[in-house]
């Protein structure tokens, strides 16, 4: 699928992505424009159309480029070698956060995705999300000690809390037009999940990080 694009220049490939990027982030898919996108891209409608069948098409194309990107970046050989939960977790989020000052639009179109109820594209992103979701699970975390954790706690829903804290800071904090402080985001963060170690884990395993 879109191996016209992909003859592009890697340029003009750019330009595109980053157009689509700034038009769905700014705006609910439905209210996206794709005359703004071409227009900001410096291409006809219809060449957009050459590469993507349709603006669903293109929109779907960008969540998963945008996956791709992530975890690009993410998963890295000293990733691959984190055995805690928690260390994890931090080392995701420092990533995800340069990664967040580097293209904000790109955070706001996948925000955007990732919360789309009642258009065009939410069936096709649920499934996805599910997937990519299922993914970060059963890859990125197949190194975890999971036998850290008390009997009674679900990792994968303290993923998902830690997950929506993170996003919820984040968007509270654009809202209110701050300038995102990585090290101050990072400060925030440890400290939730230091709480969140804290109720999670036995506690034989608190006492030893506590000591180490």
């Amino acid at each position: 699928m879109n191996e016209k694009f992909y003859e592009l220049p890697p340029e003009k490939q750019q330009r595109i992505i980053n157009a689509g990027l700034e038009v769905f982030g700014a705006h609910d898919y439905p209210q996206a424009s794709t005359d703004d996108i071409t227009a900001k891209a410096e291409i006809s409608k219809g060449l957009l159309f050459y590469y993507f069948k349709n603006k669903k098409e293109f929109y779907l194309f960008l969540f998963d480029y945008c996956c791709e990107f992530f975890r690009s970046q993410v998963v890295t050989e000293d990733f691959i070698k984190i055995t805690d939960f928690f260390d994890l977790m931090e080392y995701a989020a420092r990533i995800k956060y340069s990664i967040i000052l580097q293209y904000p639009y790109m955070m706001n179109f996948v925000m955007k995705a990732y919360y789309s109820r009642r258009e065009e594209v939410s069936e096709a992103m649920k499934t996805r999300i599910a997937s990519t979701l299922g993914e970060i699970y059963t890859v990125y975390f197949k190194n975890i000690d999971f036998s850290r954790f008390k009997p009674n706690v679900d990792p994968q829903q303290l993923l998902q809390m830690l997950t929506w804290m993170a996003e919820g800071y984040i968007q509270d904090k654009l809202r209110q037009s701050e300038t995102l402080n990585i090290d101050e985001l990072m400060q925030d963060f440890h400290t939730w999940q230091e709480m969140f170690r804290k109720i999670a884990y036995k506690e034989e395993d608190n006492e030893d990080d506590a000591q180490s």
